[in-house]
């Protein structure tokens, strides 16, 4: 769907059934830009051509950030029957978490919403462009949005706006189904229960006592540079898009130092034999086609000789030289470390340059892991709603624990070797070492250790 399209309709369609005028929270401005991010990560960047091909910056980018976030990330529910019955069905949301993890770093959020299924539970992922927000309150929360889907089958095009509501502790949630046979337009309205997938679908439920909307939202959380007032959230290459622009023309440009100067050689027609389907050509030698280019000579060998080799010095040093500078650019304006994109082994890096981009990329990805902890406890609240609201399963108290890896600025063999010099020293006995780095308690490790007795083998 067409993001700036569809938000039109939206905003038409909330007017048309409502008493007062409606204004989208989603400015113009964000509109365009969250269509410019979900075109960059899919690989259709609007600079992109025949003449400049993409590098992929996008796409590596967020997904080398969700990679960070999520690596060694443990969560659990624990603490009554309830918490059980959750942990069943949270658990298998985890199990694919770092992919939509990546979908909200590149476009700038994404949207956990669980929905009651004939199994239980289930979590549907709504990437932000997809996602309609329409008001939020002083702190910055969400208190009204609408999610669109849409269906094709055959000529038609099945759209579905889902908008939650809430407004003093009471959660309005609506479908609302179209049909049209283009893009152009929403179409006519049609009954939501008259698509097979929306069937069981209601068309307005009402739920009282509510403290939140029943889902969770990631978002970046990266000030948003080109649009300061709008609170959702923005891409990790937000602000690099112009970097990325000119990394992808000098990228082509390499591509094409390499095609234009590869080697050949130039021969004159006289020295190939005719191709017996076409007397007007000429053809090389067999598999050589692409290293012979057939060239005629006005004045035969007098003025030029019958082979020429074509094989100029390509500038590769250099060409790859100015396109590492810009990818470090781009590292630093998407707190990524150094040497994640460009050449790790730039001798030009001094030891602080290393440490304080290893301080960058760690502080932006303890940033994300907050955000993505803050929304996935939005979700668990989530499917604890539903679970009270349609009797799922017993009342009952839980908790949520979390486990980030912290390795982005732990260099985990560097610190072992350190240890095993404290060891050494006699800084660290034998039993903390092993304490330490074989996950034993102290009394385990001294159990474990040989005694001091015992003859070395």
């Amino acid at each position: 769907m067409d993001f700036n399209r569809m938000m039109s309709f939206i905003a038409k369609e909330l007017n048309k059934h409502s008493d007062t005028q409606i204004d989208m929270a989603l400015t113009g401005k964000m509109a365009l830009d969250i269509n410019l991010w979900s075109r960059m990560f899919e690989n259709k960047a609007p600079w992109l051509n025949k003449n400049i091909k993409s590098c992929n910056l996008a796409s590596a980018i967020a997904s080398e950030i969700a990679r960070l976030v999520t690596l060694e990330m443990k969560s659990e529910i624990s603490g009554s029957p309830r918490a059980e019955y959750l942990q069943t069905f949270y658990g298998e949301t985890l199990k694919g978490l770092r992919r939509y993890v990546e979908y909200g770093c590149a476009k700038g959020g994404v949207v956990f919403k669980p929905y009651v299924t004939e199994q239980g539970l289930s979590v549907q992922y709504i990437q932000a462009n997809a996602f309609f927000p329409v008001a939020f309150d002083g702190s910055g929360n969400i208190t009204r949005c609408v999610f669109a889907e849409q269906l094709r089958k055959g000529q038609s095009i099945y759209t579905r706006l889902e908008d939650h509501e809430l407004i003093n502790g009471t959660l309005r949630i609506r479908n609302r189904a179209y049909q049209s046979t283009t893009d152009a337009v929403l179409g006519s309205e049609i009954p939501v229960q008259s698509v097979a997938e929306w069937n069981k679908l209601e068309y307005e439920v009402v739920f009282s006592n509510v403290k939140k909307v029943p889902f969770g939202y990631f978002r970046v959380p990266l000030a948003n540079s080109g649009d300061s007032d709008n609170p959702l959230g923005c891409s990790v290459y937000a602000r690099a898009v112009d970097l990325i622009k000119e990394a992808d023309n000098r990228y082509s440009q390499i591509s094409w130092e390499y095609e234009a100067k590869e080697a050949a050689i130039h021969i004159s027609e006289s020295m190939l034999r005719d191709d017996p389907n076409d007397k007007a050509k000429k053809i090389a030698p067999s598999h050589k086609e692409r290293l012979y280019r057939p060239v005629e000579y006005g004045g035969g060998a007098v003025d030029k000789p019958l082979l020429d080799v074509f094989s100029p010095d390509i500038r590769a040093d250099a060409l790859f030289k100015g396109f590492n500078e810009l990818l470090r650019m781009i590292e630093f304006n998407c707190s990524l470390a150094y040497g994640t994109l460009s050449d790790p082994q730039n001798v030009d890096k001094t030891a602080e340059e290393i440490k304080s981009s290893k301080q960058r990329s760690y502080t932006m990805v303890s940033d994300t892991q907050m955000a993505l902890q803050d929304a996935l406890i939005d979700l668990v609240d989530a499917m604890d709603f539903y679970c009270s609201v349609y009797g799922l399963c017993p009342q009952g108290a839980y908790n949520i624990s979390f486990k980030w890896d912290d390795s982005i600025v732990v260099d985990a063999e560097k610190e072992r070797n350190t240890d095993r010099e404290d060891v050494a020293l006699g800084a660290m006995s034998l039993e903390e070492y092993r304490a330490k780095w074989y996950g034993e308690t102290i009394e385990e490790a001294r159990e474990k250790l040989p005694s001091q007795s015992e003859p070395m083998a």
